[in-house]
C-alpha cells in the first residue's frame, strides 16, 4: 500500500513520487492550499495539497479540506524541498505535494487529543489511541531497542534461550500465586510462574550450562508505579560460577545495553556495598546515590538525654536513633515539615523530631527546634558537629528498632533529596551484597526467606546455619541503578542437605518440601553442579532509559493500580456452565469459607 515511511522521507527523495500511509495528526485548511500532518511510527511528513494545472488536482484539495483529526489515509505524492525548514522533525526540510488522497477510515471525534495531557484512566481505556502518540510510540520502541540488544548481546555468548513452563506448580516465593484449575484433574490446580526459578536450576543440572530467557511472570500483589501482576524479566542461569563470575558478566551486558539503546556510558566499575552499610548509610538495599545524604547515628550522644523516645530506644537491644542533615532545610515552613512528617508516617514513624541550623555561630541561641529544651548545650553541640550541619540546614531525627528507624529515614531522605533539589543528574549504579539469609516473622512465628528459598547461605555447613539462623548472611546479590532495584539474582543451594535445612528454618516440614519440591531435593542428589543467576527487570530498566516513572508507560497494555484492563474490562465474571467444565464454584463475597 506504501512505498515509504513517513518519518523516512528525506532530501535524498526530492523530485520522487511517493506513497504514504498513517493518521491525520494535523489538518490545516488556508483557504485553497490546505496542509496535513501525516503520521506513521516512523515520523511525521508534511502534506501539501495546493491549487495546479493538474488533472484532478481540485478534487484532492477538497479531499485534504475534509480531513479530520487522525483519520486514516493513503496518500501520493512529489516530494519537494521545504521553503520554511522545520528544524523540530526529521523530515522538516522536505514536504510531500499531494496527488491524491485516499481516506482509508473516517475517525470519529476521539475521547482526548493525543497532544492533550489526558489522565491516566481515559488513556488506559483507549490504549490503541494513547499508543498512536509519539511520545508513547518513542518509549515503546525503547523497550523493545533493549530487549533486542539483550538477545544479540546473549547470543553472540553462547547463552542458550529455554522456554519454560507457564502452567507449572505454587511455589513459596513470597507473593500469592496466580490459580489455573485443571479441567482434566478435577479439584487440581496449576500455577502461573512467579518466575522460572527451579526450572532454570533444574536446567543448569541438565548440563545447559548458560541460560537466558525473556520470561513473562506472574504475581497476585498490589500494584504501584513500578509493579505490574505480569511482568517481563530477563532471567538468567550460570552452572560453575562464584557470585563474582555472575556479577561482572552481567553488569558488562548492561554497560553494552545502556551504550547501544541510549547512548549512556554507565561506570566503568560498578562500587559494592553490602546490605548491613546500605542500611545503616541510607536506610534501603537500593540506595540512589544520586543523593549526597547519608545518615549519622547519634545514639550515643542521647542515650542520657532527657528526650524520652530518644533514651528509650538509644538504649534498647534493637534501637538505632538516626540523624539526617537536610541541606538548606531550614527554609522549611512548619507546614513543609509537618508534611514531611506525614510522609515518614506512611512508612511506620510515630513522629519526626527536628531541628533548624538558622545561625550555627550563635549555638544553642541559633538553633530553633521543638526538642532543643530536652538537650544541654553539649549534646546539642555535638549533634550539630557530628552531622557537619551548618547555618541554613535542618536535621531530622528517627527513633525507633533499628529495621523501622533505617525503613522510614530512608523514605524521607529520598523525599528531601527531591525536595530539596539535591538529586544529581546522571545514572548510579552499584551491586548490593550479603543480604541477611532470613528475616523473622513476628506474626507467623517463623523465619522468612529475604530473597527466595533456594539461595544459599555464606555458611557452608548445615549445622551451623541452624545455630546461626538470625544472622546468618546469604550469597545474594542486587544490581541497583538510581534507587531502583533493576536484577536480583544470588548463588543457588546445590546440595540437597542444605537445602532440606533452609526448608526447616522456614517452616518448611519435612512432608511438605517433599510435595512440593521433591522434585528438586531429588535432582539436587543427582551430582547438581555449584551455579547461580539473576533476572532483571525489563519494565523497570525500560523505564528508566524512557525516562518515565511509572512502568505502565512502557508496557503495551497495563494493569490499573486496581488490577484491572480498562479497555478490555477484564477480570470479568465467567458463566456458571464454563466453571462447571472446570469443576470451580464461586463463593459469595460474605460468605464464610468452608
Amino acid at each position: 500500500m506504501r512505498t515509504h515511511f513517513c518519518g523516512l522521507v528525506d532530501e535524498a527523495l526530492i523530485g520522487q513520487t511517493v506513497t504514504l500511509c498513517g493518521w491525520a495528526d494535523v489538518a490545516r485548511d488556508l483557504g485553497g492550499v490546505c496542509f496535513i500532518d501525516l503520521r506513521d511510527h516512523e515520523g511525521i511528513v508534511q502534506i501539501v495539497a495546493e491549487p495546479s494545472d493538474a488533472e484532478g488536482n481540485a478534487e484532492v484539495i477538497a479531499a485534504a479540506s475534509k480531513v479530520g483529526y487522525e483519520d486514516c489515509l493513503r496518500i501520493t505524492g512529489v516530494v519537494r524541498a521545504r521553503h520554511a525548514v522545520n528544524e523540530k522533525i526529521a523530515t522538516g526540510r522536505v514536504e510531500v505535494v499531494a496527488t491524491t488522497i485516499e481516506v482509508l477510515n473516517k475517525a470519529d471525534p476521539l475521547p482526548f487529543h493525543a497532544h492533550e495531557n489526558a489522565g491516566e484512566d481515559i488513556r488506559l481505556r483507549y490504549r490503541y489511541l494513547d499508543l498512536r502518540r509519539p511520545q508513547m510510540q518513542k518509549m515503546m520502541r525503547t523497550r523493545i531497542k533493549l530487549v533486542a540488544a539483550l538477545r544479540r548481546y546473549l547470543d553472540g555468548r553462547g547463552f542458550q534461550d529455554i522456554e519454560t513452563p507457564i502452567l507449572t506448580k505454587a511455589t513459596p516465593e513470597g507473593a500469592r500465586d496466580f490459580l489455573v484449575p485443571a479441567r482434566m484433574h478435577p479439584g487440581e490446580f496449576y500455577a502461573l510462574p512467579q518466575s522460572p526459578q527451579l526450572f532454570k536450576q533444574i536446567l543448569m543440572m541438565a548440563g545447559f550450562d548458560r541460560y537466558y530467557q525473556i520470561a513473562r511472570c506472574f504475581r497476585d500483589e498490589a500494584l504501584r508505579a513500578d509493579r505490574q501482576l505480569e511482568f517481563t524479566q530477563l532471567d538468567m542461569e550460570f552452572a560453575w560460577v562464584t557470585e563474582r563470575d555472575v556479577q561482572d558478566m552481567v553488569e558488562e551486558m548492561i554497560r553494552s545495553v545502556f551504550r547501544e539503546v541510549i547512548g549512556v556510558e554507565l561506570a566503568a566499575e560498578f562500587p559494592r556495598m553490602t546490605y548491613a552499610e546500605a542500611m545503616r548509610r541510607f536506610g534501603s538495599d537500593k540506595p540512589d546515590l544520586r543523593i549526597a545524604m547519608e545518615f549519622t547515628d547519634v545514639a550515643e550522644l542521647v542515650k542520657n538525654c532527657e528526650f524520652k523516645v530518644f533514651t528509650d530506644w538509644a538504649n534498647h537491644a534493637d534501637g538505632r536513633v538516626i540523624a539526617l542533615r537536610a541541606p538548606g532545610g531550614a527554609q522549611f515552613s512548619r507546614k513543609q515539615i509537618d508534611e514531611l512528617a506525614a510522609h515518614a508516617a506512611k512508612y511506620g514513624a510515630k513522629g519526626l523530631a527536628w531541628m533548624k541550623i538558622e545561625d550555627a555561630a550563635k549555638g544553642r541561641e541559633g538553633i530553633s527546634s521543638p526538642i532543643a529544651k530536652f538537650l544541654d548545650d553539649a549534646t546539642l553541640s555535638a549533634i550539630v558537629e557530628a552531622t557537619g550541619a551548618t547555618t541554613g540546614d535542618a536535621i531530622f531525627f528517627g527513633a525507633a528498632t533499628y529495621k523501622l528507624a533505617s525503613d522510614f529515614m530512608g523514605a524521607l531522605r529520598l523525599k528531601l533529596g527531591r525536595d530539596l533539589g539535591l538529586v544529581q543528574d546522571g545514572w548510579k549504579p552499584l551491586w548490593v551484597t550479603d543480604f541477611p539469609m532470613f528475616e523473622w516473622d513476628e506474626e507467623e512465628g517463623r523465619f522468612v526467606a529475604l530473597h527466595h528459598p533456594f539461595t544459599a547461605p555464606k555458611i557452608d555447613d548445615e549445622g551451623d546455619l541452624r545455630a546461626n539462623a538470625a544472622t546468618a548472611v546469604s550469597r545474594g546479590y542486587d544490581m541497583v541503578l538510581n534507587g531502583n532495584e533493576i536484577g536480583g539474582g544470588s548463588i543457588r543451594i546445590h546440595r540437597s542437605s542444605m537445602q532440606s535445612a533452609v526448608f526447616d528454618l522456614l517452616g518448611i516440614g519435612r512432608e511438605e518440601a517433599e510435595a512440593k519440591f521433591g522434585f528438586l531435593l531429588e535432582a539436587l542428589r543427582y551430582g547438581a553442579p555449584p551455579h547461580g543467576g539473576i533476572a532483571f527487570g525489563i519494565d523497570r530498566i525500560a523505564a528508566l532509559m524512557a525516562g518515565t516513572e511509572s512502568i505502565r508507560d512502557v508496557i503495551p497494555f497495563p494493569k490499573t493500580t486496581s488490577a484491572q484492563c480498562l479497555m478490555t474490562g477484564a477480570p470479568s465474571p465467567i458463566p456458571d456452565a464454563q466453571l462447571a467444565e472446570v469443576h470451580v464454584r464461586v463463593r459469595e463475597k460474605d460468605q464464610p469459607a468452608s
